[in-house]
């Protein structure tokens, strides 16, 4: 870990800016790269807004922020990433462009870079396939929003080292965030395995009429939601009694939604172009205002916990 001091960030989105800018923050040396000008730009803007955030919020100050930015420069030549450690992949989630990507990047970087690419859930052995060495290759899942969920799963391809793993690993210790490591290349990893199951589910209960989509959510807010940033599943079920786990599992499990495909309710709004915040509507109404709300209320809150953390 004392050796890496240059981290290369393909693709300076929502997801790469983010990233960028929490390893800046911790020292490290960052190359972000784009395919244009205007998309750097655009990186720059994201960046400085998510600081200015973070020093209204008290966890950033603005000495930090300005030495933050001097530790990040931005190009859209690749050939930069000949004197990169390592190298985080943000770009567009498409299998093909991936590994196109990534076959050019190798004939670029060093034989010790270790290549990490963000994805939510392609599989890791299809997107290192075209790599000559895959034993430097691993996904790194970054949570959205990167610079405040302090989640990231480290995917182990067939062929990813031990060594690898465990360099990935400090870096995320060092950067302040929990690391978990998906010992298997499987679709959804581990949190979008769990969060798909609870988001089934919910489907389920609303579409038979159970509870309406407002008390869905605030059982699970006020339910489990509460209890889950202290207890995880397994360490509840521990702390509840496994034999009362067991019998509950034992008549309930049969009842759960096994579903294989999307649901009817959600085609509906798929069909109607209610697509959440991004359209004005989903589930709730976004419109006049209410979709920028919402999104700040849901950082705010973030920050919150995100402080509680910093503060254990």
């Amino acid at each position: 870990m004392n050796n890496i001091k240059i981290i290369g960030v393909a693709g300076g989105g929502t997801m790469g800016s983010g990233i960028a800018q929490i390893l800046a923050q911790h020292g490290f040396k960052i190359i972000v790269t784009d395919i244009a000008e205007k998309y750097l730009e655009n990186t720059k803007r994201i960046i400085l807004l998510n600081q200015k955030t973070l020093i209204s919020e008290g966890l950033l100050t603005e000495k930090q922020a300005h030495e933050e930015l001097k530790n990040i420069s931005f190009t859209t030549d690749k050939s930069v990433f000949r004197d990169a450690d390592i190298i985080i992949e943000a770009i567009i989630e498409k299998l093909d462009i991936k590994q196109d990507y990534w076959k050019e990047v190798e004939e670029i970087a060093r034989e010790d870079c270790i290549f990490a690419t963000n994805t939510s859930g392609l599989s890791i052995n299809d997107v290192c396939s075209k790599l000559t060495n895959k034993k430097r290759f691993i996904g790194m899942h970054w949570w959205n929003p990167p610079h405040i969920i302090p989640l990231i799963e480290l995917i182990k391809s067939t062929e990813t080292t031990e060594e690898t793993v465990q360099l990935l690993t400090e870096l995320v210790e060092k950067i302040g965030k929990k690391s978990v490591v998906v010992l298997k290349d499987v679709n959804g990893f581990i949190g979008n395995r769990i969060q798909f199951a609870v988001y089934r589910e919910a489907l389920k209960i609303v579409e038979e009429g159970i509870a309406t989509v407002e008390d869905v959510d605030k059982a699970m807010k006020f339910g489990p939601g509460f209890r889950y940033p202290v207890l995880g599943p397994f360490e509840t079920s521990d702390l509840g009694g496994l034999d009362t786990f067991y019998y509950i599992s034992a008549y309930l499990f049969d009842e759960l939604s096994d579903a294989k495909q999307p649901t009817k309710l959600q085609q509906e709004l798929i069909d109607n172009n209610n697509l959440g915040v991004k359209t004005g509507k989903g589930w709730y109404d976004y419109s006049d205002g209410k979709g920028e709300a919402a999104m700040e209320r849901r950082d705010k809150n973030f920050y919150k916990m995100l402080k509680h953390i910093h503060n254990n």
